[in-house]
Order: C-alpha cells, then sequence, then structure tokens
C-alpha cells in the first residue's frame, strides 16, 4: 500500500461577521433616525420620511458601491493613493471658495450641482483619501518608519489637507490627523517618538486655546465647563436632559420627549442622546458594543492580511471609525467640548453614508484577500 499526501488547498476567507455587523448597524440607524427625524420631518417638509427616504437612498448607493468595491482587488487602489489626495486638496480647496463652497449653518463646507439638490462634502472623500494615501506611501517605505524624522515627513504630507479643512471644519480636521497617527502609529516600531509629538501636540493645543487670538474655540472651552451660562450650551443641556430621562432601558422607541424640537440637530450629532433617552443605558451600552465587534473585526482582517498595504488600510478605516465614535459620544455626554461630529452609521448625513460604506467595501476586500491552509495535510491511502 502506497501513502500518498493530497496537495494542500489554501482556504479562501470572506468576512462575514463583518457583513453582518456593518447590515445591522444600517437597519439601527434607519430605525432611530425615523424615530429621531419624524416630527421635525412632517413640520418642515410636511412628510415623515423625507429624512428616512434621502438616508435610506445613500445607503442603497453606499451598499452597492461596497459590495462593488468588495469584488475589487484591493492593491489595484495603492496605485490611486497619489490622485485621491490631489482630487482631495483640490475638491477641500473650491469648499473655501466663495459662489461655489454652499454655506449651512455660517459653515461652508460643501459643493453642489447649481439648482439642484444634490451636495458633496468634500471632508468626507478626504478621509477615505489620506487612508488609501498614507497606505500606499507607507508601504512602500516600511523600514524607513523607524526614523524619526521620516515619521515627521510622512505627517507633513497630510498637512496642507489637514489645514485646509481645518479652516472651517476643525473637528473633521482632527479626525483626518487622527487617523493618520494611528496609521504610522501602527508601521512604526518606536513608540518614544509618539510619546513626544504627542506631549508637543498637547501643548500646542492648550497654547493655541489660551491665546486671546483663540476666539469661539476658547468660548468653547468655558461653554464646555459652564452650558448654562451660554445660549449655545442650549443644546448640550438638552442631550444630557434626553440622558439623564431615559433611565436603565429608556422610555420605549419612539417615545422620546427632546427630540420634539428641544434637541438642535438631533438627527445628526446628537443622535445618541436619543437613544439614550428612548433605549435607555441598556441601549446605549448595545450601541457601544456593536462598535466595538465592529472594530474587533477589523482587527483580525488587519492581523491577517496578506500585506502590509492591507492591514494599513484596514487600520486606517478602524481608526476612522473608532475616533469619530469616541468623540461623537463623548460631545453627547459632555465630556469634551462641543463639536460637529456624526456617528457612523447612525446620524444622518448621505455623503458620510456613502463613503463610509466605500471604506467597508476596502476592508470586506482586503478580508477576501486573506488565505489559510489546514494545520494538517490531508491524507489518502491506496
Amino acid at each position: 500500500m502506497a501513502r500518498r499526501q493530497k496537495k494542500k488547498r489554501q482556504i479562501k476567507y470572506f468576512d462575514y461577521s463583518l457583513l453582518f455587523i456593518i447590515i445591522f448597524l444600517i437597519c439601527f440607524g434607519l430605525v432611530m433616525l425615523y424615530s429621531t427625524s419624524a416630527y421635525d420631518a412632517q413640520i418642515t417638509f410636511k412628510d415623515p420620511t423625507h429624512y428616512l427616504k434621502r438616508q435610506g437612498f445613500a445607503f442603497v448607493l453606499g451598499m452597492v458601491g461596497m459590495f462593488i468595491i468588495s469584488r475589487i482587488d484591493y492593491r489595484i487602489w495603492k496605485k490611486m493613493g497619489g490622485l485621491a489626495y490631489l482630487v482631495a486638496i483640490v475638491l477641500c480647496t473650491l469648499v473655501l471658495i466663495p459662489g461655489i463652497g454652499i454655506e449651512h449653518n455660517y459653515s461652508r463646507r460643501w459643493l453642489g450641482i447649481p439648482n439642484s439638490s444634490f451636495e458633496f462634502q468634500p471632508s468626507e472623500f478626504a478621509k477615505l483619501a489620506v487612508i488609501v494615501f498614507l497606505a500606499a506611501m507607507i508601504s512602500n517605505i516600511p523600514k524607513k518608519m523607524a526614523k524619526f524624522g521620516n515619521v515627521l515627513k510622512v505627517m507633513l504630507f497630510i498637512f496642507p489637507l489637514f489645514a485646509l479643512i481645518a479652516y472651517n471644519n476643525l473637528s473633521t480636521a482632527i479626525i483626518v490627523m487622527g487617523i493618520g497617527g494611528a496609521m504610522i502609529f501602527v508601521a512604526s516600531p518606536k513608540y518614544l517618538q509618539f510619546i513626544l509629538i504627542g506631549l508637543g501636540a498637547v501643548g500646542s493645543i492648550a497654547l493655541f486655546l489660551i491665546l486671546p487670538s483663540a476666539g469661539y474655540r476658547g468660548e468653547r472651552i468655558e461653554m464646555w465647563f459652564h452650558p448654562e451660562n451660554f445660549e449655545k450650551g442650549y443644546q448640550t443641556l438638552q442631550g444630557l436632559y434626553a440622558i439623564g430621562s431615559g433611565g436603565l432601558f429608556g422610555k420605549g422607541l419612539g417615545n422620546s420627549m427632546q427630540k420634539l424640537g428641544f434637541v438642535p440637530e438631533a438627527p445628526n450629532d446628537m443622535i445618541f442622546s436619543i437613544i439614550c433617552e428612548e433605549l435607555g443605558l441598556f441601549g446605549a451600552v448595545c450601541v457601544i458594543l456593536l462598535f466595538l465587534m465592529l472594530m474587533w473585526r477589523f482587527m483580525v482582517i488587519a492581523n491577517n492580511s496578506r500585506d502590509l498595504f492591507g492591514s494599513l488600510l484596514v487600520t486606517g478605516i478602524l481608526a476612522h471609525i473608532a475616533i469619530q465614535v469616541v468623540l461623537n459620544i463623548a460631545v453627547v455626554t459632555n465630556s469634551i467640548p462641543n463639536t460637529g461630529v456624526t456617528l457612523p452609521f447612525i446620524s444622518y448625513g448621505g455623503t458620510s453614508v456613502v463613503f463610509l460604506m466605500a471604506e467597508m467595501g476596502l476592508a470586506l476586500s482586503v478580508s477576501r484577500g486573506i488565505q489559510f491552509e489546514p494545520e494538517a495535510s490531508e491524507m489518502s491511502y491506496d
């Protein structure tokens, strides 16, 4: 009898757990958006489903994009990182030009087609562009990331985009810089240099805030400590009232009182406060756990990626979601000064949804490239 060893089979992988979590978050987000926005939509547009229909369309568009991108080999995007970054700079520059950039609530952050309802927020595209650009750049020079000078050079590459976004939207600029910092941190084998950079950044921010020229940013710090003394602190106070009135299990889905015109921007930045009011502490913890599960799947994919580029792509996506979730919940609970940051997959915002889904497509594409080999060789006998 001769013994023959079969050729090892490589097992292709696809992260269905990540896909399930994404779909669940989308469905939950649409339910909470309708619950939060129906009253305002009825008053403003005479249609309680106005925001739901627009968000639903954005999700459908995003889902199509996600599945298309997930089927494309992610390594193709490595060649387009520089182009994506240049396009982001051009779009963010156009936003600042009067007559081209569209202004809402005294902030010019959108581009759009004249005489149409289509509007586009370039800063959302900039987050994705930075992820692809840095993943491509760092994966080409992995050994050079051990030197502090090279780390600074890579950070300087994204500074022009950071400055353009920060001019009108400091919170998004912080997210962009946070994404870059996380990706560089993962790629660098030395941690001491990041401690020095972090201390320098904290010192610079503190100095910037105490200077007389700090303006409204200094006022935001004061409003953080004493929101009751400022007219703009009304949103923070109403959000805290909503959280406090929810108790352990909430008032029930659809039964929020604060969403009836009391919490400004409830479907956008403050939707987490309505979740707390309607679903209570239990619901809020479940939402946080969902995001933690999402990040865990990103970590699994990043650790098992076939190459450094794919690992860095998923690391950047993880950093984006993590930073935005933490900032949104911290603002709603008044743990940090108030700033406009949406809750991923749940807050209203078409541009944000489309590019978030594109990022999910990239993560799924990286997961599709993972291959495992059986631990033991399969044997057969003649």
